[in-house]
């Protein structure tokens, strides 16, 4: 990986020197590969998709959580999750900072976090069951109703990228035990 200067001081990372105001910069494979944060951040490469970037990161989670919920248990997929959610607050806030960008939409690690805790909530679920899910949840967070899109205005940097898809995550499991409670 390459120390791309334009990208600013390394200890905005950590809390040290604000960043200095730049320009926007469109996210990139190179962008992403020039940092570990931005690969998590960017969901190793899913967010670089140029259509739907956080329904490409959504269908990420999906496949992922497939294939590694062959091999961890639920308290595992609680551990993953709570330190992706933590850690996604600084990865996430990072990745937009040197992206010059609030919310960037090639940002997808909340949406991956999110739709892992939907899929570890409503496992064992058949294929029809995920993939309402994977719909439910992917309308909460395009159209961010009340409250959602109240806390995607008001919360910034890396908590507030990271907490619109944890609520939107609620909703979507709201919905769900709404409808397994009326069948």
């Amino acid at each position: 990986m390459q120390n791309d200067p334009s990208l600013g001081p390394a200890d905005d990372f950590l809390g040290g020197q604000p960043p200095t105001p730049r320009q926007p910069r469109r996210a990139s494979a190179r962008f992403m590969l020039s940092h570990p944060s931005h690969i998590f951040a960017l969901g190793f490469g899913s967010g670089l998709s140029p259509l739907m970037p956080g329904t490409v990161g959504t269908l990420f989670a999906w496949a992922s959580f497939v294939v590694l919920n062959r091999y961890l248990t639920v308290i595992e997929w609680g551990a993953l999750i709570a330190a992706g959610f933590l850690g996604g607050i600084a990865l996430c806030g990072f990745s937009a900072r040197r992206l010059g960008i609030e919310d960037p939409s090639a940002i997808v690690w909340d949406e991956i976090v999110a739709f892992w805790l939907v899929l570890l909530m409503v496992t064992p679920a058949t294929l029809t069951g995920q993939l309402w899910a994977f719909v439910t949840f992917r309308f909460f967070d395009m159209v961010k109703p009340p409250p959602i899109g109240y806390f995607d205005r008001r919360l910034k940097g890396g908590f507030g990228i990271m907490f619109d898809d944890l609520i939107a995550a609620f909703f979507t499991l709201l919905v769900i035990a709404l409808w397994r409670m009326s069948v």
